[in-house]
């Protein structure tokens, strides 16, 4: 219902001011408390090397491509914990999440799963067609299919490898005409001083269109990170590597 239509549905009860009638419009408030989410994709072949001080790093065998670490809309988080996700709600979906969407951290993935549905999932359930942990899963995982990073760096003649380098400039290039000029590459540094790409940020709007800037959300109020990510946007004037994935040593692909 717009606003116009409302304001004339309340302007016609008697006892009703046009005054008093504002006072009740101007209370509504956006179901959706942000305008703009990240739809991040990781490089299996770097995540290890980004979690120099914790064990468990594993890169599952059948993981081959880049994959999704997370759907997030900007600068909330936790929006309803009581909102539960079971098993159950992904079981259809588990093989295609499980191949796109792996927990690179030993463990089960529903666990992965669950905590970003809770911590991210959550939030995002304010937009239709996200409204529930099987949707928002669905969602993602659509998105992956249409950000095929694997695809477009390959057709643009980046390939992994321990010997070759890239500039952020070529890697942004490749990219651009898929994720728009408004995306960020991001790199970690590994024990010998190289840079590596290791994920890939994508600004969306709320209908999913690109170029979501982040002054768009000048109206909502940060949430302050738990910790400090090692990752970082890709130097413009170091080379960037952009390591193979080594099943048996995902710590050391290229040592």
């Amino acid at each position: 219902m717009t606003t116009s239509i409302l304001l004339l549905i309340l302007l016609s009860v008697p006892a009703l001011s046009i005054e008093h009638a504002s006072m009740f419009i101007l209370k509504e408030k956006p179901l959706c408390r942000w305008e703009c989410m990240n739809f991040a994709l990781q490089w299996p072949g770097a995540f290890c090397v980004s979690l120099k001080n914790i064990s468990g790093c594993v890169v599952p065998q059948h993981v081959q491509n880049w994959t999704i670490h997370g759907l997030w809309p900007m600068h909330v988080d936790k929006c309803c914990e009581c909102w539960p996700i079971f098993n159950s709600d992904l079981e259809e979906l588990e093989p295609e999440l499980t191949q796109l969407w792996p927990s690179l951290i030993k463990g089960r993935n529903f666990t992965f799963w669950r905590n970003e549905w809770i911590k991210h999932g959550s939030c995002a359930a304010c937009k239709e067609g996200m409204n529930s942990p099987t949707r928002y899963f669905q969602t993602s995982l659509k998105l992956r299919r249409r950000f095929n990073i694997d695809e477009i760096l390959r057709n643009s003649g980046i390939e992994p490898s321990c010997i070759n380098s890239y500039k952020s400039d070529d890697l942004r290039k490749a990219l651009a005409p898929i994720l728009s000029d408004i995306h960020e590459i991001q790199c970690v540094t590994d024990d010998k001083e190289r840079e590596v790409l290791v994920q890939v940020k994508i600004p969306l709007y709320l209908n999913f269109t690109l170029g979501c800037h982040q002054h768009d959300q000048d109206s909502v109020l940060s949430s302050p990170p738990l910790t400090k990510s090692p990752l970082r946007p890709c130097p413009t004037h170091s080379p960037i590597f952009y390591f193979p994935i080594k099943h048996e040593d995902p710590y050391h692909p290229c040592a």
